[in-house]
C-alpha cells in the first residue's frame, strides 16, 4: 500500500483534531434576561462584586454570588448560544479554525513554538476542550488546603447540569481494554474520581451530542442580582491609593465593541471586591496592565507601578501532550476523550477517534496535505499521553498595553528531565496498547510501530525543527512532536501572587479565582476543578459576607 497516501490522511486528520478542537454549547439553554451587549452599559455603574472573565470559573462564581449580592460579570467574548458551529459534537473543530476577531477562540503561539488557543466566549475554557469531566485527586484537594466536604458539594452542584456518562463505542472500548492489557490496572469502570488505573470518565456532552458549558451554570443565578455584559474588554483595574495603608481595588475600566469607555465601581462596603477570573493568560496580563507586576517590565511599557510584584506572570506551565495516530481498517465511531489510564509513573493516557477530525483544519499548517482529501475514506484515531504536573515552568510578559492582544508566554516544555521521562513512559504505554489483543482489529499489520511514530514525527504538529527518525530515542520524539492539550495554568499562583483565600497579596479588595492560581493541573483534565473552584469560592465568600 502507498504510505504517502496514509501520510496525507494522517497529517490532515491529526492537524484537524489536535489544532482545532471545536467548541459547542447547548441549544436549549435560556436566553438570559440579565445578559446584554456591553454597548448598552452605562458609562458609570456600581456593584458589590465585579468579576472579570465569564469563563469556566467566572460563571459559577457569578451565579453563586448573585444569590446575596449585586454582581457584574464582564466577558470579552460573545454568547455561546445560537452559533451553528458551536452546538453539536458533530461540528467539532469548526470554531477553532475560525481565526476572525469574532471567533469564540483566540489563537496564540507560545515562544516554544507550540500552537495554542484561549477562549473568547461566555463559558470560557469549558468550551474549547474535548469535554472530559473528571475530578481532582484527594491528595490534590488536601494539598490545596480546600474543605473536602465543600469541594464535594461544589462538584455535585455542577454535575447535575453539565456532566454525563458517555456511551462507549468499539474503538474507545478497545483502548480501555488495551490499557488494561498494558498493565494500567485496575479497571475502575465509570467514575468522576481520580484513582490509579483505567476508567471511563464523565463528559460535558449529553447523549444527543450537545455540549453543556460553564455558561449553563448561570441558570442558577439570581436574575435580579446579576448583570452580564458581553464583548466587554476590561483594560485595567482601578486602585484607590491616597490615604490608604496599601492600594485598594475599587473599580474597572472596560470598553465595548465601538471603543466607548465604561467605568464600574464597587459600592461602599468592606466586603465588596473585584475578582479576576480571566484565565491563565488573561489574569496575569490584566494585573500587569493595572500596575501590579514586575516593576521594570511595567515601566518598559509606560505602565504606572501600583505594586512591584515580580511573581506575577511567573510559574507558567502547560502539560505537554504527545499523540500517535493509528489508521484503522475498520470504521470507528466519532468519539472525544472518554477513557483515561492514570499511571503510577505520572502520565495520563487518553484517546479520540472519528472520520471528521480533518473538517476543522482549514487554517492548519497541514492544509496542503488535505487538498482533495475524501473524508469518507478516513478511518482511525489518536492515542495520546499527557504529562502530569508538569514540573517545568516558564513565564508570561506583556507585548503591548492592549488587553485584546496576546501576551508573550514561554512554557519551557520538557525543561525538567522528569517531565521528559514521563513522556517516554507514556509513549511506551501507547505502543503496548496498539500491540494488545484488544486493539488488534483496529490497526493495519503492515503499519509497524516505527512507521506510526515516523508518520507522527513528520507531521506539521508545531513550529519546531524536526530531528526524529526511528533510530533515535523516544526523548527526541517527545521533544519534536510536543503539543498542547490546553491545560496551561499558573501566572498568579497561590503562595506567590495570591493567598490561600485567593486574595492578591499586597493590595486590598482584589482576588484571582481561576486556573492561573494552580501550581499543577488538577486531575487528568482540569475543567471540572476550575468550575468547582468558582462555586466553592462563591460559597465561601458569601458565607463570610453573611457572617459579618
Amino acid at each position: 500500500m502507498n504510505l504517502g497516501w496514509w501520510w496525507r490522511l494522517f497529517a490532515g486528520a491529526l492537524a484537524g483534531f489536535l489544532f482545532f478542537h471545536g467548541f459547542a454549547a447547548t441549544e436549549t439553554a435560556p436566553n438570559y434576561s440579565f445578559m446584554y451587549d456591553a454597548t448598552s452599559a452605562s458609562t458609570l455603574s456600581y456593584y458589590d462584586y465585579i468579576i472579570v472573565g465569564g469563563g469556566t470559573a467566572g460563571c459559577p462564581l457569578a451565579a453563586t454570588l448573585s444569590q446575596n449580592a449585586t454582581v457584574l460579570l464582564l466577558e470579552r467574548g460573545g454568547s455561546p448560544y445560537g452559533n451553528p458551529n458551536i452546538t453539536k459534537m458533530a461540528s467539532f473543530g469548526a470554531a477553532l479554525s475560525d481565526l476572525s476577531q469574532s471567533s469564540p477562540s483566540q489563537r496564540f503561539i507560545s515562544e516554544d513554538g507550540v500552537i495554542n488557543a484561549r477562549a473568547r466566549v461566555l463559558g470560557g475554557g469549558s468550551c474549547i476542550n474535548a469535554g472530559f469531566y473528571t475530578r481532582a485527586s484527594d491528595e490534590y484537594i488536601k494539598q490545596a488546603g480546600w474543605d473536602g466536604r465543600l469541594v464535594k458539594e461544589s462538584y455535585q452542584w455542577m454535575e447535575k447540569s453539565v456532566a454525563f456518562e458517555p456511551s462507549l463505542g468499539q474503538w474507545q472500548s478497545a483502548v480501555r481494554d488495551g490499557l488494561l492489557e498494558a498493565g494500567v490496572m485496575p479497571s475502575n469502570g465509570f467514575t468522576y474520581d481520580h484513582i490509579y488505573g483505567t476508567k471511563v470518565g464523565g463528559t460535558i456532552f449529553d447523549q444527543q451530542g450537545n455540549r453543556h458549558t460553564a455558561a449553563d451554570l448561570l441558570e442558577y443565578a439570581n436574575p435580579s442580582g446579576l448583570t452580564v455584559f458581553l464583548h466587554a474588554s476590561v483594560h485595567k483595574i482601578l486602585f484607590a491609593i491616597k490615604g490608604k495603608r496599601r492600594p485598594k481595588a475599587h473599580g474597572v475600566v472596560f470598553r465595548d465593541t465601538t471603543g466607548a469607555k465604561h467605568k464600574a465601581y464597587l459600592k461602599q462596603g468592606s466586603k465588596n471586591e473585584i475578582i479576576v477570573s480571566a484565565g491563565a493568560l488573561g489574569s496575569p496580563q490584566l494585573l500587569m496592565l493595572s500596575g501590579v507586576g514586575p516593576a521594570q517590565h511595567l515601566k518598559s511599557h509606560d505602565i504606572t507601578v501600583v505594586l512591584d510584584q515580580p511573581l506575577v506572570g511567573q510559574g507558567m506551565s502547560d502539560n505537554p501532550m504527545n499523540a500517535v495516530f493509528i489508521p484503522s481498517p475498520l470504521p470507528v465511531e466519532v468519539s472525544l476523550i472518554q477513557v483515561v489510564g492514570i499511571t503510577h509513573f505520572g502520565s495520563y493516557i487518553e484517546a479520540a477517534s472519528g472520520e471528521n477530525f480533518a473538517g476543522g483544519a482549514s487554517s492548519s499548517p497541514a492544509v496542503e496535505y488535505m487538498n482533495n482529501l475524501d473524508e469518507t475514506t478516513f478511518r482511525g484515531g489518536f492515542i495520546l499521553e499527557k504529562v502530569m504536573g508538569p514540573i517545568s515552568t516558564g513565564h508570561l510578559e506583556l507585548r503591548t498595553r492592549n488587553p485584546n492582544d496576546n501576551p508573550s508566554v514561554t512554557f519551557n516544555y520538557f525543561k525538567d528531565p522528569q517531565d521528559l521521562q514521563r513522556c517516554v513512559q507514556g509513549i511506551q504505554t501507547i505502543e503496548k496498547i496498539i500491540e494488545s489483543k484488544a486493539f488488534f482489529r483496529f490497526r493495519y499489520e503492515f503499519l509497524s510501530w516505527p512507521i506510526l511514530l515516523n508518520m507522527t514525527a513528520n507531521a506539521p504538529l508545531n513550529l519546531l525543527p524536526k530531528h526524529y527518525n526511528p533510530s533515535m530515542p523516544l526523548e527526541v520524539f517527545c521533544k519534536d512532536t510536543v503539543m498542547t492539550i490546553w491545560h496551561y495554568h499558573g501566572g498568579c499562583q497561590v503562595g506567590k501572587v495570591v493567598d490561600l483565600d485567593y486574595k492578591v497579596l499586597g493590595v486590598d479588595a482584589l482576588r484571582v479565582i481561576d486556573g492561573s492560581t494552580f501550581n499543577d493541573s488538577p486531575g487528568t483534565n482540569p475543567q471540572a476543578t476550575v468550575m468547582m473552584l468558582g462555586r466553592y469560592m462563591g460559597v465561601k465568600i458569601l458565607s463570610e459576607r453573611i457572617a459579618n
